[in-house]
């Protein structure tokens, strides 16, 4: 009678990769999403406006971008401020646009973040149970 191979003994560093998958996730995809919504305020350039006008409707088209930017640097070190921030601005997006537009723009405009926030909730999660962060 043969005895089945019995599997290797998971290393130290097994859960390292996803680990690491799930700390830089919601960085590179905030990142993603930031130039993305920042595309919208092309727009002004098209108006007609004078230059001095461009230039005030161009600020206030990327005052959402410069928020998040400020979001992004603060949760780089404490994740569950990306997390709270990029919910909470998803779930606003989707509560203030339902009905202005077809379904599929709050819902990518407004589902994006909170998948973002989630990720940066669970890369909190995980470096709170391992004592990688205080908070």
């Amino acid at each position: 009678m043969t005895t089945a191979p019995s599997l290797p003994a998971p290393q130290h560093g097994t859960h390292r990769g996803w680990r690491r998958a799930l700390h830089w996730a919601p960085r590179v995809l905030s990142i993603l999403f930031i130039a993305f919504i920042s595309l919208f305020a092309l727009d002004v350039f098209g108006a007609g406006y004078s230059p001095w006008e461009t230039l005030v409707a161009l600020t206030m088209h990327l005052i959402p971008t410069f928020l998040l930017i400020v979001v992004v640097v603060a949760a780089w070190r404490w994740p569950w401020v990306g997390a709270l921030a990029f919910c909470g601005f998803g779930a606003w997006y989707i509560v203030t646009s339902w009905g202005m537009f077809d379904w599929t723009a709050p819902a990518l405009i407004g589902g994006v973040p909170i998948g973002v926030g989630l990720l940066f909730l669970g890369d909190w999660m995980v470096r709170r149970r391992h004592g990688m962060i205080p908070l």
